[in-house]
């Protein structure tokens, strides 16, 4: 009888702890929503990989999302995701992918507040994503430690150049006049980084401008025009 008791005892404190997991899971703390928000934000910055058909596990619905909410939050604010590369505001750049510092916070607050589905009626309709080009292999000038411009140039992109995985580099332009540039500076070089950096507006560049890549042996950059 004792050991019956026992046992009825420690499956009445399993149950409870279990209801207490389980209502501690659900407890909501933000008006935060995937429906409204955080769809908005996936699919214009993660579905075009995160997707049925593309390149890595999809996201695109609350269902996949959910179980990776921590996850997404983790990897977005170690900014691992999206993998861009190039540091946020050092450089204008077209197609810049990298997360506002609002945008961190959004996914942080919608995490931490029980990451709510919200209503389905607010839901953006997917977008259309074009098929996914092949990397560009395209060269350019090789700027390894500096040099200096003996020509004008209009520098339409930079591409990072045969930097070593892990290693941080950055890249300035200073003008004659003593004004500088920001071209390009990565932080924990991943091979997925190697791709074109396009300025939102072409750089022009006079003859002696002396273009600089720091530290040394961390790699280099390609100038790219048009």
């Amino acid at each position: 009888m004792k050991r019956i008791f026992q046992m009825g005892a420690a499956a009445i404190v399993a149950a409870v702890m279990m209801s207490t997991h389980s209502s501690g899971h659900d407890v909501i703390t933000t008006p935060i929503t995937f429906s409204r928000e955080i769809s908005r934000l996936l699919y214009s910055r993660c579905a075009a990989c995160h997707r049925p058909g593309g390149s890595a596990f999809s996201l695109v619905t609350y269902e996949e999302a959910r179980p990776w909410a921590k996850a997404i939050e983790e990897e977005v604010l170690e900014r691992r995701m999206p993998p861009w590369g190039a540091v946020k505001g050092f450089g204008d750049f077209r197609d810049d992918q990298a997360l506002t510092q609002e945008q961190l916070e959004l996914v942080a607050e919608w995490v931490e507040g029980g990451a709510p589905a919200g209503d389905a009626k607010y839901l953006p309709k997917l977008p259309d994503f074009p098929p996914v080009a092949a990397p560009s292999t395209r060269e350019g000038i090789p700027v390894d430690g500096s040099i200096t411009l003996k020509a004008p140039l209009s520098l339409a992109g930079v591409r990072a150049r045969q930097v070593p995985e892990g290693s941080s580099l950055m890249a300035v332009a200073e003008r004659p006049d003593g004004t500088t540039e920001p071209l390009l500076w990565i932080y924990n070089y991943k091979p997925r980084f190697d791709h074109a950096y396009w300025y939102a507006s072409p750089m022009r560049l006079p003859a002696g401008t002396k273009l600089q890549v720091t530290p040394r042996g961390a790699g280099g950059i390609a100038l790219l025009t048009k």
